[in-house]
Formats: C-alpha cells, sequence, structure tokens
C-alpha cells in the first residue's frame, strides 16, 4: 500500500470524525494545505464550476479531470486526497485506468460510483443508476485495480433516490463483499437510514456528505460522528466562498462597497513566493 494510503486508512481508524474539505483547483487546495487539513477531497463539482463554470452533469472529461486532480495534489502534497473517480469514465477497463492514473499522480483514495454515464437527458439531472449487477462488477474492477496501485478505494452508490433506500442498502452490501474501503450511501432519508449504512458497512468506514443544495438527511459533524460515520466531506464550501468573494471584488471596482481582500503577504503566503524566490536565488547561484 502507498504511504499516503497507509496515513489516510490511519486516520479513519481512530475515533475522531475527520472533516474533509472539497476544492477544484491548485490554490484551493495550496489553502487546504495551509489551514491544516489532513484530508482533501478533488471533488468534480468544484472542479466543472472552477474550470468550465458549469455544473456537475458530467461534461467534464477525464483528462480534464485528472489534470486538476494532479494540479491539486501538487500545489498541496502534505494533503491526503481523496480523488474524485466519478462512474470510471466508461467500462470496466476504463475504471482500472482512471483509479491507477489517479494513484500514479499521488491520490491516497479513489471514489468510484454506480451512476450511469454517459448521463441520460430528460431528466432533469436526477442520478440514475446502472443496473445492481453492473455495479457490483464495476466496483470489482475497481477493487481490483486500487489493489495492483497501493490505494484506497470509496467505492459510493446513488441507487437511494431513484431506486429506493432498500436496493442502494443492497448494492452497499456488495461492495463491501467486493472488498472496497470506503463507503458511502447518498442521500439517506433519516438517521435510520445512516446507521443501517453504517452497519452494513461491517466495521469498515462509512462516509457523509454535506451539500447545502442537497435535500436529504444532513445532521451536524457531532450528530454524524455519534451515529458512526468516520469521514464527513464539503465539497462546495471552497467553491461558494469563492463566487461570493469574487463578486464583491467585482462589485468593488465598479464603485460599489469594497468586500475584504487579502493583503499582499497573505497572497504572497498563499502562493509561495518566499518559497520560489529562495528557489531561484540559490539555483542562480548554482547551489
Amino acid at each position: 500500500m502507498r504511504p499516503q494510503a497507509a496515513a489516510m486508512k490511519a486516520l479513519l481508524n481512530e475515533p475522531a470524525l475527520q472533516v474533509v474539505p472539497g476544492c477544484g483547483d491548485g490554490l484551493g487546495a495550496r489553502l487546504v494545505e495551509e489551514a491544516g487539513f489532513r484530508i482533501g477531497f478533488a471533488s468534480g463539482s468544484s472542479i466543472s464550476a472552477m474550470r468550465l463554470a458549469m455544473p456537475d452533469m458530467d461534461l467534464l472529461t477525464f483528462p480534464e479531470m485528472r489534470d486538476a486532480v494532479e494540479a491539486m495534489i501538487a500545489a498541496a502534497p502534505k494533503v491526503l486526497w481523496l480523488a474524485d473517480g466519478d462512474t470510471g469514465y466508461g467500462n470496466a477497463i476504463a475504471v482500472r485506468k482512471t483509479i491507477r492514473s489517479y494513484a500514479q499522480a499521488g491520490a491516497a483514495a479513489v471514489l468510484i460510483e454506480d451512476k450511469q454515464w454517459p448521463r441520460q437527458l430528460g431528466n432533469k439531472g436526477a442520478k440514475l443508476v446502472v443496473d445492481r449487477e453492473e455495479a457490483r462488477l464495476r466496483c470489482w474492477a475497481a477493487v481490483e485495480a486500487a489493489r495492483e496501485e497501493g490505494v484506497l478505494l470509496l467505492a459510493r452508490t446513488d441507487a437511494r433516490a431513484s431506486r429506493g433506500f432498500e436496493e442502494a442498502l443492497a448494492r452497499l452490501k456488495d461492495f463491501v463483499a467486493e472488498g472496497a474501503d470506503i463507503f458511502f450511501l447518498d442521500s439517506p432519508g433519516s438517521e435510520e437510514e445512516m446507521r443501517a449504512s453504517v452497519e452494513a458497512c461491517q466495521g469498515k468506514p462509512a462516509i457523509a456528505v454535506t451539500n447545502p443544495a442537497g435535500k436529504h438527511f444532513k445532521p451536524a459533524d457531532d450528530d454524524l460522528a455519534r451515529i458512526g460515520i468516520k469521514m464527513v466531506i464539503y465539497p462546495q464550501e471552497i467553491l461558494a466562498a469563492t463566487v461570493l468573494a469574487v463578486r464583491q471584488a467585482l462589485a468593488g471596482l465598479k464603485g460599489g462597497p469594497q468586500g475584504a481582500m487579502a493583503s499582499a503577504a497573505e497572497l504572497a503566503t498563499a502562493i509561495r513566493s518566499g518559497d520560489y524566490l529562495a528557489l531561484d536565488d540559490r539555483l542562480a547561484r548554482g547551489g
């Protein structure tokens, strides 16, 4: 197992709930590291927003995703990164390629889910999933690739919204049987459903995602820890803060009230100007 994967596994075995910010670019990743977070999520929804100004509706290609993930890992190498592998971008062979690429970029874990790909049109953005057997086989291929590459696999099911809780729970149990490492049942409707999903993981870590736009059960962090969740992801906090701050800055440039701004020193720290100027000086002197 790669060192970063072993470190993430050890963190998820600790009693404390791991709070994980999601981000979509190198600067966000750098600030996640600066703030002292141990785990970060390379969020597909945030990457889609930051790169394309578009919603997370399967509009990013895999090369675009991998490029963004690689940039985040390079900008914040001390963070243990969970990479959003989405559906794997194709068949089981494509799933394996996705996991290998993210592992080689330095990810500690990769998320693979059971949604349909490409997304069917005309369903108002609904999270439609593949049939259960195809989902199981996708997970099996993902587990095999993750073992070969020495990273962790987070297996996610989105079946709750379109096929009901019992179907989603059955898929989660399939993923446990196939040997995935971390599990996520999307959109639980109640504490009872979340507790049942944790129990289905048979002692392996279950996660939650807290998204302000979500309509599912979203307890506070303390309640998540009490239920048995080991990690909670906030995929769009940095994105939402960025949109607000940029709008305020632009409004100020047009004569409106000026929003809060980082000082020149704070900006230099965020982009590590001092480190690079020191490197520039050392290389210019030949050592």
